[in-house]
């Protein structure tokens, strides 16, 4: 939300793009859309089931751990790591950009208050904006790409000020690995309390309904 929010403010049009990959946590499917109705001229919900693969608390038949190791960043890669998923995301982004004539991608990646995800880091990025260059017509033919990445070095507490600077509704948005089956946040995977924890620092109230209070 932020992150397309800023695509805004930066004067571009926002093609939203949400990929419905049967990921558990149904909710963050709407809220994508009540978000891009806010902030977006277009948004596609594309379906990729990678169920099909599992290897992920998100994807398969694997409890989402609740004992905060992730969010203290100890432990490696988290289960909740889905294999390979923002290089998946973003090469459909790249499709659908180059389709439509579009040369700059926005993701809300995250590289300073995350779990752990190897696909958050700047190397990720710089390396898949080689790719992009490499690997379409536009790229070749001297029509570069550009891979915006704004909130990679916030941490969560600053995007929070973001979006109350932006004039944003933190209550659409969503961030929980494991909702309940009403959509209320679990309040203990690491998801929840790395956004908890970042409006407590920024010093702002926090709309989530946390089940874990």
């Amino acid at each position: 939300m932020v992150c397309a929010a800023l695509a805004r403010e930066q004067g571009f049009e926002v093609f939203a793009l949400t990929i419905d990959y049967g990921q558990r946590h149904r909710v963050e499917i709407q809220s994508a859309r009540r978000i891009a109705a806010n902030l977006a001229e277009r948004h596609i919900v594309l379906p990729l089931d990678l169920t099909a693969f599992g290897g992920s608390a998100l994807t398969a038949d694997i409890a989402v751990p609740k004992d905060g190791v992730g969010a203290r960043g100890e432990g490696g890669v988290p289960v909740t790591y889905v294999p390979a998923r923002n290089t998946v995301f973003l090469s459909l982004a790249l499709a659908w950009a180059e389709a439509a004539g579009a040369r700059d991608l926005f993701v809300g990646v995250n590289a300073l208050d995350y779990s752990g995800y190897p696909d958050c880091r700047p190397e990720f990025i710089a390396a898949f904006q080689a790719l992009a260059d490499k690997g379409t017509r536009a790229g070749s033919e001297g029509q570069g790409f550009t891979i915006h990445a704004p909130l990679q070095h916030l941490t969560k507490a600053n995007i929070a000020r973001e979006a109350a600077r932006l004039g944003l509704d933190p209550a659409i948005s969503h961030s929980c690995y494991d909702p309940a089956p009403d959509g209320g946040a679990c309040g203990d995977c690491d998801a929840c309390r790395l956004r908890e924890k970042g409006f407590a620092e920024a010093g702002l109230p926090d709309a989530t309904r946390y089940a874990a209070q």
